[in-house]
């Protein structure tokens, strides 16, 4: 193929035959990047702004009083930190229990054979059909028989286990080549060395994806904190953030910009989690249709 023909279909640098793409790409894009830049624009406005009509989409006079104000009314019996540190905590637990027993199932389900290996996969792919609400009931009997209602574990274990997230690693693992396993056995290598130094490191995207999932997962779940807990220093910092916005949203018109910026903190950490691993979830999804 000729130098010309390379350049005209794949080109390192910008090319007019690249501009039918942008056209169809650009309102895709700004389809995706309003919302965001909505939400971050209406947590800086002031009080004026919030209530103009008709409305306007970007602010005109930035201020910090939505955060300010947001931080006055956290002022209770219990502290705002203390909410904060929660959620770190569960967050830190939930993604390392995520990542290991999705990992570690994966690699069983792709590459090991034991009776009911397909019984076990397909019971994980049935999960996927269930929302949480279809089976608060019975989690939350089983949670209470097992007595760790009014715990930390109660916002851990509901949430530890992610369907989906095992799905997308047992088909990452699948396309590792049998004969590289194969190899490390015959070489006397034990599974979870296996699992440990060849595995995990080929995984990395399918982690990433993982790790991304889990966190959206835990950072923004609340119903943990309404339904497991009852004590006010075990609720997370998602929940808090809610039922505070929501109370003053609805009583008076600062509570309008006091939503605004709640919306805005919680959603940062999700922003910034998926741009940093994005092109890893990527990855990770092209793997798992490879057969």
């Amino acid at each position: 193929m000729s130098s010309f023909s390379r350049t005209q279909m794949n080109p390192r640098f910008f090319h007019r035959s690249q501009i039918k793409f942008y056209l169809i790409l650009l309102p895709i894009v700004v389809f995706m990047v309003a919302p965001i830049l909505y939400i971050v624009s209406t947590a800086f406005k002031p009080m004026d702004e919030l209530f103009l009509f008709p409305p306007t989409f970007f602010v005109r006079n930035p201020t910090l009083d939505n955060f300010t104000k947001l931080m006055e009314q956290t002022k209770t019996a219990v502290p705002m930190v203390r909410y904060l540190m929660n959620s770190i905590i569960v967050t830190v637990i939930v993604l390392a229990l995520s990542i290991l027993l999705s990992t570690m199932a994966g690699y069983a389900l792709s590459k090991m054979k034991f009776t009911g290996r397909k019984v076990w996969f397909e019971m994980n792919q049935l999960a996927l059909m269930f929302v949480a609400a279809s089976v608060a009931i019975p989690r939350y009997l089983v949670m209470e028989k097992i007595g760790i209602i009014d715990t930390m574990f109660a916002h851990i274990l509901p949430v530890m286990a992610i369907p989906v997230g095992l799905f997308l690693v047992k088909q990452f693992i699948d396309q590792i080549p049998d004969s590289l396993i194969e190899a490390a056995r015959i070489d006397g290598a034990k599974e979870f060395l296996i699992y440990r130094k060849i595995i995990l490191p080929i995984i990395q995207p399918a982690i990433s994806t993982v790790g991304i999932l889990s966190f959206q997962t835990v950072w923004n779940n609340m119903d943990t904190s309404m339904l497991y807990t009852n004590k006010e220093s075990l609720r997370t910092f998602a929940f808090y953030m809610n039922t505070l916005a929501n109370a003053d949203a609805g009583k008076t018109i600062a509570g309008q910009g006091i939503n605004a910026a709640a919306t805005l903190v919680m959603f940062l950490p999700n922003f910034i989690i998926f741009v940093v691993l994005q092109s890893a979830m990527m990855s990770t999804v092209a793997h798992s249709g490879i057969k």
